[in-house]
Formats: structure tokens, C-alpha cells, sequence
């Protein structure tokens, strides 16, 4: 079991730029660009309306072997590698879990994502459980879980093994300092790396989009309007004009 030293943070001006994108655009943007499978499938928002972007700390669990990891929770508490990760935080920090989808042990509870929440953390993403739902639902935090349990962390499968390396997070390579886009469509793993070309090609597409929808709920043709044919990108471009001069 390791820990690694602390991630590089991109510039904020990027993390603001792909907080107006949404998971959406970024999945099919990162799709065109290469990047055939950047969700994180099968892990779904717990605080419906929460958007968060920002930089990924990583924790890996792997299957417990009790010669290696014991199961009383609190007897040596700096002897648990789980709170490590979250000793790296600083604000704006997502934290992602490959817990390999393990629905029987919770990654974090209450005190844990209360000190994380503290710190500035501003989202958690985990391939498997929490637990103290009832007090954890109550932090203003975004959270994307596959779902709940009682048990604490070790209790029943899992041991965690390093924090800030490469993960597997519901089958999606996650490289701490990734960029992590997550709302109520899901969480998207930005490599970063093409985060600046992506902001690019999604700034651009949601432009044409706030004309297509505009078009689209005047009643126009689906088919000229949404993707943009070429006599609806000739109309865009006068728009476009037209909306630089206001």
C-alpha cells in the first residue's frame, strides 16, 4: 500500500471554461477528439442539480487480504490510507474512487467528508458506496456514487491501496489532475492534456446550440436546424455578427 505526492493543478481559467460546458457536450466533444469512453458509467448524481469541475485526486481499493489490512476501524487511524487522499485537498479538488463497484462497503462517511468538504473539496466520485447517507445527503457537496451501505470502508471486501495513481473508475482510466466534469447527465474524465482543445471545440458547439435551440423552439425544421446544415449555418453566421455588435 502507497501514497504518492501531491497532483498539478490545471489554470482556473480552464476549470472555469469547462464548468459552462457541461458533461454532455464534453463526452461527445472528447468522443470527436479521440477519447471514445470518458464517462464513468453507471455512477449517477446524489445531489440532482449539482455541477462541479475540477482537478482529480485519486484512491484505489483492491480486495481485502487481512494479512495486510485489519478491520478494526479505529485502532491506528493514520494506518487507514483512505483519509490520505483527502489529506491532499485543496479547494476545488474532486476526489475519485475505483472501489470496484463493490456495493457492500462505504468508501467515506460523515466525519470523513465533512473534514473533505472543510478543506474546500468540492465533489466525490466513487465506482461504490458511503455510508451515514442521512448526515453525508445534508453536506453541500456534489456526490456521484453507485449507492449506500452501513458498513465502513474495510468492514467487508476492500482494502484501500494507493492514493493519487493511476485508476480504474467504472472501467475509465482516471490520471491524477485529470479534469472531472460531473452534473446530473454523469462524471467525465477530461484528460488534461486535451482539456484547452476541448474547451475550444465545446465553447464553440454551445454557441451554435443557443441558435439551434432558438430556431428549434420558434418551430423550425429539426433536420436544417439541429445539426446545422449548410443553409442554417449561413443564418448562424449573421446571427453570430449580429450578437458581437450588442
Amino acid at each position: 500500500m502507497n501514497t504518492t505526492q501531491d497532483i498539478s493543478r490545471p489554470d482556473k481559467s480552464l476549470i472555469e471554461g469547462l464548468r459552462e460546458i457541461g458533461s454532455a457536450t464534453a463526452s461527445g466533444e472528447l468522443s470527436r477528439l479521440g477519447v471514445k469512453n470518458p464517462h464513468m458509467v453507471g455512477i449517477t448524481s446524489w445531489h440532482k442539480g449539482t455541477t462541479v469541475v475540477g482537478p482529480a485526486l485519486t484512491l484505489q481499493f483492491m480486495p481485502k487480504r487481512e494479512d495486510m489490512y485489519g478491520v478494526d476501524e479505529y485502532a491506528d487511524p493514520e494506518k487507514q490510507l483512505h483519509r490520505h487522499v483527502l489529506y491532499h485537498t485543496q479547494p476545488g479538488d474532486i476526489v475519485v474512487v475505483d472501489a470496484r463497484g463493490d456495493m457492500a462497503s462505504g468508501v467515506f462517511g460523515e466525519m470523513m467528508l465533512t473534514y473533505f468538504k472543510g478543506r474546500g473539496g468540492a465533489g466525490v466520485v466513487i465506482d461504490g458506496c458511503v455510508r451515514d447517507w442521512p448526515h453525508v445527503g445534508k453536506l453541500d457537496l456534489g456526490i456521484w456514487l453507485r449507492g449506500v451501505t452501513p458498513n465502513f470502508h474495510t468492514q467487508t471486501g476492500l482494502m484501500p491501496f494507493a492514493v493519487n495513481v493511476p485508476i480504474a473508475c467504472a472501467g475509465v482510466l482516471v490520471i491524477p489532475g485529470d479534469i472531472i466534469v460531473a452534473d446530473d447527465d454523469g462524471a467525465v474524465v477530461v484528460p488534461i492534456k486535451l482539456a484547452p482543445e476541448l474547451l475550444k471545440k465545446a465553447s464553440e458547439h454551445s454557441e451554435w446550440e443557443v441558435f439551434s435551440r432558438m430556431k428549434l423552439e420558434l418551430g423550425g425544421d429539426l433536420r436544417k436546424y439541429y445539426p446545422l446544415n449548410a443553409e442554417a449555418r449561413a443564418e448562424y453566421d449573421v446571427w453570430r455578427a449580429t450578437q458581437a455588435h450588442k
